[in-house]
């Protein structure tokens, strides 16, 4: 088996003191403002624009909104996230573009960029890696492609991030917001180091492989794979949303709809208590390792998300599958008899 696999399933090998970058209370020199959580609400997020307000002369770090808008290719009414940030969107805020920040040399949609490319993309939508980022979704959606945006941020490094929970109640509490062109947010790019991949957070098919082969082998219990999608694509009951592609799940992996995990009224995240308690039912052990997958590696992010929110195992134990069910679907063969269906 290898090492990599090895030390993932051994808690103690895996345990560290989490990073100090992703410290939540911070209020670096010229920042006149603290967030307590990775977690924060619309009004926390008002506050601190308004004790933030950027100038053209200022150097010191800013609180900037990022746009993570983005909707599933099969979407019925056509919609795409830059149209859903023209239309409306917080005042000052930057658009991440899901479909263009990725590895262009994957066949699979939403694989991380390169650090060269993550760099480039920040530098052009203007964020220094001072900036305090708050990522958030559209109205339409509720929480549902922010999460992967800030866990992308985490992964490069990037020292204050944090998700915005959420932009639908943003517009619901009277919070103010713009439209306009994507490119007339952004005055001119900004200058931002090329980062390091913290490869901690990620997992890779040839592990992944592994695992599931392994899954109920006597010794190979330990590892819990969350599946994103909605329990009839996880049952092979419904169409997946990419044409040809088998729905199914990889073997051992548990369903957790990432809708379970929200409001059903204003999409956002639900308290971490009752995160907990889902998470509980599900049959999850917090002092074992998490692999949250889906559909390409978003909403994957959403369990992430959650279990940080309800404070269900540390950090250090949780990965995201970056490829998801459609790398997995697409690379594993008939003979390995790695997809599985429930009926």
């Amino acid at each position: 088996m290898a090492l990599a696999y090895r030390l993932f399933t051994n808690p103690i090998l895996r345990s560290r003191p989490p990073p100090k970058a992703f410290s939540f209370s911070f209020m670096p020199h010229g920042r006149n403002f603290s967030f307590n959580s990775y977690v924060i609400t619309p009004r926390e997020l008002s506050e601190a624009l308004a004790k933030n307000v950027p100038t053209k002369i200022s150097t010191a770090p800013r609180v900037i909104p990022l746009c993570a808008a983005w909707f599933l290719p099969n979407d019925p009414q056509g919609r795409n996230g830059k149209d859903a940030f023209k239309k409306k969107r917080i005042p000052s805020a930057r658009f991440f573009d899901l479909d263009e920040v990725k590895d262009h040399d994957s066949p699979y949609p939403h694989m991380l960029p390169t650090v060269e490319g993550f760099a480039a993309a920040m530098k052009n939508i203007g964020i220094r890696r001072d900036d305090a980022v708050v990522v958030y979704d559209t109205e339409e959606l509720g929480l549902f492609s922010a999460p992967r945006v800030g866990w992308t941020c985490k992964v490069f490094g990037h020292p204050t991030v944090h998700v915005l929970n959420n932009f639908r109640l943003w517009v619901q509490e009277g919070y103010p917001t713009e439209s306009g062109d994507v490119g007339a947010v952004v005055q001119e790019g900004s200058h931002y180091p090329v980062p390091s991949l913290d490869p901690d957070k990620v997992i890779k098919f040839a592990e992944m492989k592994d695992i599931a082969k392994d899954h109920n082998k006597e010794g190979r219990e330990g590892v819990q794979i969350l599946d994103a999608r909605p329990k009839g694509r996880w049952a092979g009951r419904d169409p997946e949303p990419r044409p040809g592609l088998p729905s199914g799940h990889i073997p051992g992996s548990v369903s957790v709809p990432y809708s379970e995990l929200l409001d059903a009224n204003t999409g956002a995240l639900l308290p971490g208590e009752a995160l907990r308690k889902l998470f509980e039912s599900k049959g999850l052990d917090a002092e074992k390792p998490v692999i949250s997958s889906c559909g390409t590696g978003v909403t994957a992010a959403v369990i992430d998300l959650a279990l940080g929110e309800a404070k269900f195992g540390e950090e250090d134990n949780r990965r995201l599958y970056d490829g998801s069910w459609t790398e997995w679907a697409q690379r594993v063969s008939e003979r390995d008899r790695l997809i599985r269906n429930e009926a």
